[in-house]
């Protein structure tokens, strides 16, 4: 066991062995129903609903896009509890977990594509709540719309206006003070966007039926597609369901890693997760399609139908506008600290450990946030659909390597010691720190993708390269979980088990330190000139 001072300065002075150390007994604080609260939480949000409105605007009838959903998610859904059982188990952290696979100093790419990753989705969820943000402006004083029009002083190369860029930096600004608090102490929030949340959607839910003269003129709306394009636009609501979680599906470790006992993560995610999103996103199409009987248009974005409603004026639209627009405030909030700002700050923490902890991350992901100007990517909902996609070829080659890993290559054995170590004669440093075998998964993952991609943003490309890409994430999952498993049988790896065997809680013997070296509220300082050379005081929170 080394000592407390070493161990403090390994902590932070050398990359290997980063702040993100495992999580000790006491934090270990998530059970089942604290899952099933923050999936609840997390799936309603306004983006759900989009990705569900984009279906009908696809051509898809209610029935036909809500089966995308219950497909969709359920997949996802098993692909969560497939990474989640590895930082259940072993109660690490996705960059502690990307070292299996990819090396000690390998794991970074994988980690800043995810913080990147993360930092767009944070601006594009901000950029949403910031239009919750307008409707609630709006329904108290309405002259805040002549910021939109007569009074807007925004070029108009800039994609945006004044009223919706001032809605947006209110709703970045307000969100910054819950980036402070650490992941084990906000479980409270999703549990009060749970309650409060679903209230708002049921309420949106009957006033757009009862404005629409009932549920029966919006459920007889017909497909307006059909034969092989109905099939493929069926197929493209399955995968945008799975885009969505892509990001998840690498990173939930950072949250299943808190879980009280491994099973806690299991069917709480596998049930909640299609459930609570298929949901959410019946809300979501029935909303879109009572669009189409109330204003003959399809809107796929729901903020847009209240805005509707909005303009049609009384107090009583004004007063059913604010309270619903507030409520999906707290919504985009949860999900964006959820999601985007700590599996950044984690990520980042990671990548810079002698300079970043994840409170610091959240807050420089917050920045790349503001400056990305994510109003760009829900122009319209081509525009997200293909960002969807996009993103998720890169993470589902990750989560395809790190799944074959685990499950079909080291038969659930790590030697969480080692993943601390940057020994070169470690069983996870390889070549020079880099996994080679993952690096060719993952790239081969990718360039499965890479042809149809280019068509999707206007090339000209074969069509089979455009029915690939439809199904991106399976291509890219299969192609780089089955290239890393033939990798490492026919080039073995060390560190693998013959048999299937998680040592799990054995690792109270390899952690760095006593268990109070956790850096997660309290802040270690060095007691040796020695030990203060170098050391920059960043801790996990």
């Amino acid at each position: 066991m080394v000592t407390m001072d070493r161990a403090v300065r390994f902590v932070h002075y050398s990359p290997a062995k980063l702040s993100v150390p495992t999580v000790e007994p006491a934090r270990r604080q998530w059970g089942p129903w604290n899952f099933v609260g923050f999936w609840i939480a997390d799936s309603f949000n306004i983006n759900t609903w989009m990705i569900s409105s984009s279906m009908i605007v696809a051509g898809l009838s209610w029935w036909q896009s809500w089966l995308c959903v219950w497909i969709g998610y359920t997949i996802a859904a098993c692909f969560i509890v497939s990474t989640g059982r590895i930082g259940a188990t072993y109660h690490i952290g996705f960059p502690v977990v990307a070292r299996s696979s990819f090396g000690i100093w390998g794991c970074l790419w994988p980690v800043f594509n995810r913080a990147a990753m993360a930092c767009v989705w944070y601006g594009v969820q901000s950029w949403i709540g910031g239009n919750c943000v307008k409707l609630m402006v709006a329904s108290i004083w309405p002259s805040f719309k002549d910021l939109g029009g007569s009074k807007n002083t925004m070029a108009a190369s800039s994609g945006t206006n004044t009223m919706d860029f001032v809605a947006f930096f209110l709703f970045w600004f307000c969100s910054l003070p819950a980036i402070w608090f650490p992941v084990h102490k906000i479980r409270h929030l999703f549990t009060v966007k749970a309650y409060v949340v679903p209230v708002a959607g049921f309420a949106f839910f009957g006033w757009t039926i009862h404005r629409a003269g009932g549920i029966g003129p919006i459920v007889h709306q017909p497909a307006t597609v059909s034969g092989s394009k109905l099939a493929w636009a069926f197929v493209s609501g399955v995968m945008s369901s799975i885009a969505n979680f892509a990001t998840l599906i690498v990173n939930d470790p950072d949250f299943s890693r808190f879980a009280q006992k491994p099973r806690d993560q299991l069917w709480s995610q596998l049930i909640a997760i299609p459930c609570g999103f298929a949901f959410t996103s019946f809300i979501g199409i029935i909303v879109s399609s009572s669009s189409m009987v109330l204003f003959k248009k399809t809107i796929w974005n729901p903020l847009d139908l209240l805005d509707e409603f909005l303009k049609q004026g009384g107090s009583g639209n004004r007063a059913g506008v604010f309270f619903i627009a507030t409520a999906f405030s707290l919504a985009q909030l949860g999900t964006n600290i959820a999601a985007n700002s700590v599996s950044a700050g984690t990520d980042m923490t990671a990548l810079v450990p002698r300079f970043i902890n994840i409170r610091r991350g959240g807050y420089i992901c917050a920045a790349v946030g503001l400056a990305m100007c994510p109003w760009n990517l829900l122009k319209d909902s081509n525009n997200f659909t293909t960002y969807l996609s996009a993103y998720s070829v890169f993470l589902s080659s990750i989560a395809g390597v790190m799944i074959s890993d685990y499950y079909f290559v080291r038969l659930g054995y790590l030697q969480i010691k080692d993943l601390y170590s940057a020994k070169k004669t470690g069983p996870y440093f390889y070549t020079f720190g880099v996994h080679w075998r993952g690096y060719a998964a993952y790239i081969s993952g990718i360039l499965i993708n890479v042809v149809g991609f280019a068509g999707a943003i206007g090339r000209t490309v074969p069509t089979g390269a455009r029915y690939i890409y439809r199904l991106n994430f399976f291509a890219g999952f299969i192609v780089s979980a089955g290239a890393y498993y033939l990798l490492c049988r026919f080039f073995p790896v060390p560190a693998c088990s013959d048999r299937w065997m998680e040592v799990g809680e054995d690792i109270s013997e390899v952690r760095l330190a006593d268990d109070t070296i956790d850096n997660y509220d309290i802040e270690k300082a060095p007691q040796s000139a020695k030990d203060r050379k170098g050391y920059s005081g960043a801790t996990e929170y």
